[in-house]
């Protein structure tokens, strides 16, 4: 095998989370007056821990973000996860066979809290195939588009980073995962406003695109 091991993201990459979770994201940003669109709310704010983010939401609304403002923002989260999270179309049977070849060999290199990884890939049922290598960059001194949570899992493995395949969506984290000394797979299905587009995954160091989890145990064992 090309690689000792894969380190997932998860929002985008293995559940359908972003719409969910930046819907209750802009929802909150309309009460404090920020009416901002759909579109923009993904791309400020997919692939980046909201609570670095709070200067954002300062300058357009004046509001000083609080630890209560941010615990409100993650208990409606994950009560929408909890009742309305899919896993991305192929990613379950894609992480079991990647497994299978890479002998456990996986990770689960998240920007998110690990409250929040947890209760995905339970919803989903991936959290026995990630058991014990779930990571969050908000455990780390610094989190994505630095490299610390991917190099943080590749340690945990006991591998090279540069031995390992990073599966992303977004510019930050593939940022992250070249800054890890990874490869760094770019997934971006079709028409999915909640994906960075393909361009911008190249550019930020991606080697290469992808649009269907089917295909990634191939792009891997290849």
């Amino acid at each position: 095998m090309a690689f000792a091991a894969v380190l997932f993201d998860c929002d985008g990459v293995l559940v359908d989370s972003e719409s969910i979770t930046n819907g209750v994201l802009r929802s909150m940003l309309h009460e404090l007056g920020w009416m901002v669109s759909e579109e923009d709310c993904f791309q400020l704010f997919v692939g980046r821990a909201l609570q670095d983010e709070t200067a954002i939401i300062t300058a357009h609304t004046g509001f000083e973000v609080t630890g209560e403002w941010l615990a409100e923002f993650r208990r409606r989260r994950n009560e929408g996860l909890a009742a309305s999270l899919e896993p991305i179309p192929g990613a379950v049977d894609a992480v079991h066979e990647i497994s299978l070849l890479l002998d456990g060999k996986i990770a689960c290199a998240s920007g998110a809290d690990l409250g929040k990884v947890r209760l995905q890939l339970t919803k989903v049922g991936l959290a026995e195939v990630f058991a014990g290598k779930m990571f969050s960059g908000m455990d780390q001194p610094r989190s994505k588009p630095a490299p610390d949570v991917y190099l943080a899992a590749a340690a945990a493995l006991g591998i090279d980073p540069a031995r390992a395949a990073v599966v992303e969506d977004t510019v930050p984290g593939v940022t992250a995962g070249v800054a890890a000394g990874a490869t760094v797979f770019g997934f971006c299905p079709p028409d999915s406003p909640a994906h960075h587009p393909p361009q911008a995954l190249l550019d930020a160091g991606a080697g290469e695109i992808f649009t269907t989890m089917a295909d990634l145990p191939k792009l891997i064992s290849r």
